[in-house]
């Protein structure tokens, strides 16, 4: 919600909803929703207005449990502490879907803190749960976080395990950016592990995709890795071909091109030169 509203527009939401006696009306789950349209805005006071009525309103244990995670999010609680309320939430009917929620958020604070192997094993915990509850999204996401602390511990047979999966998936669901954005990641893991011919297909994969769906940052993305592989080739024309057709591409959006853009083709331009002269001598 936050990313589709402008700022006016957003704030003109709240105040509907919240100026007066118009936030008695709201139930738990409206309320845990509004909490980041409010944080974005930058307004403290509303978000705390918002997690209290949602735990005065909420109407059993795992309504007030979901405030209660909100509020552990807002206020920056202990992995540990976060895992208490996982724990007792996999104790409740219909409370795994809040479980595996918290075990995901937990991993994300593990591997922000650079305790991978934790972060990996309270991963795959929240993966099950979603598995169990047959939610896809939420196993795209566990699937997404996986492949991440994988590449952290450089195990790239595994991130490209789980990419593989996870892009099954996103495919099966429809999500046309996500999967452009998966087929990406699987071939920068492929170029990882020199596997640069399978990297090139999935990279030229994603462009096309970027392509059809108008995503400039998918083709900076895909365009950005074919260049690396040619470099990697030594094959500096073809790097900067690649890179000169983005730039056509922002400026017929009528945008300004990346800067890093911009100097790696300049600096593969003086390369070029060089490169070609050291062919001729051994000539």
């Amino acid at each position: 919600m936050v990313n589709e509203l402008s700022p006016e527009r957003a704030r003109q939401v709240l105040d509907m909803l919240t100026h007066g006696g118009a936030m008695d009306g709201i139930n738990t789950s409206l309320a845990l929703r509004l909490i980041p349209l409010a944080s974005e805005l930058g307004d403290d006071e509303l978000v705390n207005r918002l997690l209290d009525h949602a735990s005065v309103v909420a109407e059993d244990d795992i309504e007030r449990g979901w405030a209660r995670f909100e509020g552990m999010k807002i206020m920056k609680a202990s992995a540990n502490t976060m895992l208490v309320l996982a724990e007792s939430a996999e104790t409740m009917d219909l409370g795994n879907p809040l479980a595996a929620a918290v075990h995901h958020h937990v991993a994300l604070l593990h591997m922000s803190d650079g305790a991978l192997d934790e972060a990996r094993a309270i991963a795959t915990r929240s993966l099950r749960l979603r598995e169990q509850l047959q939610d896809l999204n939420g196993m795209a996401y566990g699937l997404a976080l996986l492949m991440a602390i994988a590449k952290k511990q450089n195990d790239f047979e595994a991130a490209i395990a789980l990419g593989t999966e996870r892009l099954e998936l996103v495919t099966k669901l429809g999500k046309h950016v996500v999967q452009m954005e998966a087929v990406a990641e699987l071939a920068h893991c492929k170029a990882t592990i020199g596997e640069f011919e399978a990297s090139r297909e999935l990279y030229n994969d994603s462009l096309e995709q970027a392509v059809e769906l108008g995503s400039i940052s998918g083709q900076l993305v895909a365009r950005w890795g074919l260049a690396d592989l040619a470099e990697i080739g030594e094959d500096y024309e073809s790097a900067m071909l690649v890179l000169s057709d983005l730039l056509h591409v922002y400026m017929a959006e009528g945008l300004p091109a990346p800067m890093q853009v911009k100097k790696r083709i300049e600096a593969l331009t003086q390369l070029k030169p060089s490169a070609q002269k050291g062919d001729e001598g051994s000539q």
